[in-house]
């Protein structure tokens, strides 16, 4: 369902147990940048009216997400600040080829992938953390992040016919299992 062609390691979850903070704070970077993604894809692809209405959709429920984690964190009294970002959503986008229409069929997968792999993690920290509120937060999550990335793959074959997104998709998911197996020293939602 997820298009994923690795799981999160159990380095990963090392880290979560270290640096849960860390985890949380990053989250609501990530929902941040989800919701510039989908926005920036919406101003790429003004006159695909389908593709427009799907960003915006989108748009709202990441920042609607991103104040969820906000008030996350204000209940747990951990003050949302800057933190150096991985290196996974660069090298993700490093990716994408440069010249239309393979560009937007690129983007868009890439953004189904970063949308796939949030939802793997939250899947994970929802059976990981022995914390009650914080599990049933990342179960709710998991179904939207995971709607997401069937609409970005969806919106991909606008460009592209089916076989070809599907081909470009398994390529990028190989590319994307050894990004994210290299990991991150600090702990991050991508490390």
């Amino acid at each position: 369902m997820l298009s994923l062609e690795s799981d999160s390691s159990v380095r990963w979850l090392a880290q979560v147990d270290q640096g849960l903070e860390e985890i949380l704070i990053d989250h609501a970077h990530c929902e941040h940048k989800a919701a510039a993604t989908a926005m920036s894809l919406l101003g790429s692809y003004i006159d695909d009216r389908e593709l427009c209405q799907e960003m915006a959709e989108i748009v709202a429920e990441e920042l609607e997400h991103f104040h969820m984690v906000l008030g996350l964190l204000e209940r747990r009294g951990i003050s949302f600040r800057r933190l150096p970002p991985s290196d996974y959503g660069k090298r993700l986008n490093s990716l994408v080829r440069p010249h239309e229409p393979d560009r937007a069929v690129d983007r868009l997968l890439v953004a189904s992938l970063i949308e796939a792999r949030s939802c793997e993690r939250f899947q994970k920290l929802a059976q990981h953390v022995d914390d009650r509120e914080l599990s049933e937060f990342y179960r709710s999550l998991f179904e939207s992040e995971a709607r997401h990335h069937t609409t970005y793959v969806r919106l991909a074959k606008h460009f592209a016919d089916d076989a070809v997104v599907r081909s470009r998709l398994k390529e990028l998911a190989v590319a994307e299992a050894e990004i994210i197996s290299r990991g991150h020293a600090l702990p991050r939602m991508h490390s």
